[in-house]
């Protein structure tokens, strides 16, 4: 397995500039061919959410028609005589277990980690806060990772407000250690990861639909657009981190999810953020 099917993240625009900037001195049929070798590289590690104009699925019918029964002499029964019973889906089997007793009355928030909590690199970090060793095709690789700055204090306030659930389209293997390592307050009550996700046109999409929570009272907090392209009107959106030591907005939502825990439905408060 490539070390770059590891951890899905957005594209750093830092390092875009020097790639754009040195595309340029090559022709257009070779810098076309380099794009797709690089996509195919890089597309299953560092996932770039950058097309953001991703369709939600269309609604399925849960109602099939069965086969029509054949009369004694073998043939078909006429048109009318079909009989369309519709059939019912299995039961659904939900990402998360039951609420815990502490939790009930409180909203379920879904958070992201990779450029919303924290900046992940294979590549040396002078100043990471943690070096995690993963173990890809029998070689350990060190993953140097950065903590967003006052991601403690909103992780502690969220811990107490809400039911935290951390969703990630990376794989176990890097996220839980990262977790573990991040979450000292035991804040998340559960962890999924890519194989939780719904591969929907070339992107990892969290369905929310699939938490077993109701959806009314259900947030998710993701600094990637097409991560909740399902759910669009449940999302807080933030922007994505890599090194500014000087962002704020983690601690900014504080207040803004303290007043959200009180209310009855999430709906309107988050159509209102959106049209700010």
């Amino acid at each position: 397995m490539d070390n770059t099917s590891i951890i899905t993240q957005v594209a750093n625009p830092k390092e875009e500039e020097i790639i754009s900037s040195s595309q340029e001195k090559v022709s257009q049929s070779n810098s076309h061919l380099k794009k797709q070798r690089s996509r195919s590289i890089f597309s299953t590690f560092f996932c770039c959410f950058r097309n953001y104009n991703v369709e939600p699925p269309s609604s399925n019918n849960n109602t099939s028609a069965l086969p029509p029964p054949v009369e004694e002499n073998g043939s078909l029964p006429k048109c009318d005589q079909v009989q369309v019973i519709p059939i019912p889906s299995p039961p659904a089997k939900y990402l998360l277990p039951e609420m815990n007793i502490s939790d009930y009355g409180k909203k379920c928030v879904v958070i992201d980690l990779d450029e919303t909590l924290v900046h992940s690199s294979f590549k040396p970090i002078s100043n990471a806060d943690f070096i995690v060793p993963v173990e890809i095709d029998g070689t350990v690789h060190q993953v140097y990772v950065l903590k967003r700055p006052h991601v403690d204090e909103f992780l502690q306030k969220m811990g107490e407000l809400f039911e935290c659930v951390l969703f990630t389209a990376s794989l176990a293997k890097y996220a839980d250690p990262v977790a573990d390592l991040l979450d000292q307050w035991g804040v998340f009550r559960a962890r999924l990861f890519r194989e939780s996700c719904v591969f929907h046109r070339g992107n990892y999409v969290k369905d929310l639909s699939r938490l077993g929570r109701e959806l009314s009272k259900v947030i998710i907090v993701d600094n990637s657009p097409a991560s909740y392209i399902f759910h669009p009107e449940n999302a807080v959106p933030v922007q994505s981190w890599f090194d500014d030591m000087t962002d704020t907005e983690l601690l900014d939502l504080i207040p803004f999810f303290e007043g959200l825990s009180k209310e009855e439905d999430v709906y309107s408060v988050l159509q209102n953020l959106r049209g700010r």
